[in-house]
């Protein structure tokens, strides 16, 4: 998603306008990114590590402040994803429950496609213009629309607030996120990712433990203004420490260039061009073969792991056990994914971004294919509560490693790094927003009687998706650094 140290470094950053009036140095572009260079700093022969040393904090307070206040960010936009297997179950059970399973399905395929989708655009703006109004916003969006979802009791309320509103507040909220991280640290960014990312499985332990309790006793309505209340609070330290540098730098500039430049005197051609090109994603970065191998399994990852989390509190209730045990899973999953988000991370920068996310991939397809699928046999709830766990760590750690995977890559720079990331989002839109209504429409038209053929091939999906998920990365990974057991 070992956290109390962030939020001590949080409430002791220094003042504000000390924070605004560092501009850091640009990161020259003649001295590239190289997985040799990231991973082997003393090596006699380089000295770009020195350098990257010079130009990236790497951490302090301003640092691990930033990696608080994206971790504040993602434990609000992942942790209610991250419990939607409650909300498919409580949805289908109580509002829906004359609505299929491919119907319910699109409320949450359309709330990511929704982030994934806009994020193309905050992305672009992020490199522009900063963090601070797409944070603002979205923490607004986000507050907001579990206010309305607490009074929505038909499909299109439903649709219009948790989809479509949250989607929105989500977008604005994960780009600067994941990038602001990117500007200040280089050597150690998979384990800072990785610790933000975490954030997300949190969130997914809280949120479903808390609809627990909630549900029975104050029903639906308080229970979604007490979960918006509950991000309220978390958002609040996120927009106070969020910081950008490079972004701070080039408006700096842009501000030089207006001033110096006299009213009735229009800005080059060029220079106008170039920052509307700049305003869009990085499509071109789709002509390096490692970039779109890496988004095709972007995609097919969103089709393995978007099964389980929405419905494993269905398949668990389908293979009788009882309803009020069934919130422990996605706390389980989530729990898992929080140590999955950071150990990884941490041996990523050691032995590779690209192998540890490659070893992460591997398990959750034997998970998957090992674990999940003979529960449909045997029954066993120890079984199926070990795969959560087990599912959640190994997920966890795809999460946190395909953003650092992504700015690895030579054609996604520092500067570029938020336009790549949209690009990558665009393709993980289109797997979300495909992935669960298929898993809907393999499971049928049917709410209370799914048949166990049924629940097995939506198994057989996941786990067909992991693996040839996992064959996109492995195949990225040799056109990049060839067939090598080296560090990348």
């Amino acid at each position: 998603m070992a956290y109390p140290s962030l939020i001590l470094m949080g409430i002791g950053l220094g003042s504000d306008l000390a924070l605004r009036s560092y501009v850091p140095p640009e990161i020259p572009p003649s001295q590239p990114e190289t997985p040799t260079e990231i991973l082997q700093p003393d090596s006699p022969t380089n000295n770009q590590a020195d350098t990257d040393t010079d130009t990236y904090p790497e951490g302090g307070l301003e640092a691990w402040g930033v990696v608080f206040g994206s971790f504040c960010c993602l434990l609000c936009v992942f942790g209610v994803i991250n419990s939607a297997a409650v909300f498919e179950l409580l949805f289908s059970k109580n509002q829906l429950s004359d609505h299929s399973h491919t119907q319910i399905s699109w409320i949450f395929s359309l709330y990511l496609f929704t982030i994934y989708f806009l994020g193309t655009l905050a992305g672009p703006v992020f490199d522009v213009y900063g963090h601070r109004l797409l944070v603002l916003v979205g923490s607004i969006c986000l507050v907001v629309s579990l206010m309305l979802l607490s009074i929505a009791t038909s499909y299109y309320q439903i649709i219009l607030t948790f989809s479509i509103l949250s989607g929105i507040g989500g977008a604005l909220l994960n780009t600067p996120a994941f990038a602001t991280i990117a500007h200040y640290f280089f050597l150690r960014r998979g384990l800072a990712t990785g610790i933000a990312a975490s954030a997300g499985g949190i969130g997914g332990i809280i949120f479903p433990l808390v609809l627990r309790r909630t549900l029975p006793t104050l029903g639906f309505a308080w229970s979604m203004r007490i979960l918006g209340f509950i991000l309220l609070a978390v958002l609040i330290p996120a927009n106070l420490l969020l910081r950008s540098r490079v972004s701070t730098r080039q408006r700096s500039n842009r501000s030089a260039s207006t001033s110096s430049t006299s009213d009735d005197e229009a800005p080059a051609p060029a220079a106008s061009a170039s920052k509307a090109k700049s305003a869009w994603p990085d499509l071109h970065a789709f002509k390096t073969p490692q970039f779109t191998l890496c988004c095709a399994g972007i995609f097919l990852m969103e089709y393995g792991v978007l099964i389980p989390l929405t419905y494993i509190m269905s398949y668990a209730t389908a293979h009788n056990i009882a309803t009020s045990d069934t919130f422990v899973l996605p706390a389980l999953l989530n729990a898992g994914s929080v140590a999955g988000r950071v150990i990884p991370g941490l041996l990523a920068d050691k032995l590779g971004r690209f192998n540890m996310l490659l070893v992460t991939m591997a398990g959750c397809a034997i998970t998957v294919l090992a674990m999940w699928l003979p529960v449909g046999v045997s029954g066993s709830k120890p079984l199926l509560t070990a795969f959560t766990s087990l599912l959640g760590f190994m997920s966890g750690g795809n999460v946190s490693l395909v953003p650092v995977c992504i700015g690895q890559l030579d054609v996604c720079g520092t500067e570029r790094f938020g336009r790549c990331l949209s690009a990558a989002m665009l393709v993980a839109g289109f797997g979300t927003l495909t992935g669960i209504p298929i898993g809907g429409a393999i499971l049928g038209e049917s709410i209370g009687n799914v048949g166990e053929v049924r629940w097995t091939g939506l198994v057989l999906f996941s786990g067909i998706a992991y693996v040839v998920s996992f064959g996109a990365f492995f195949a990225a990974r040799v056109v990049a650094v060839g067939w090598g057991l080296k560090v990348y």
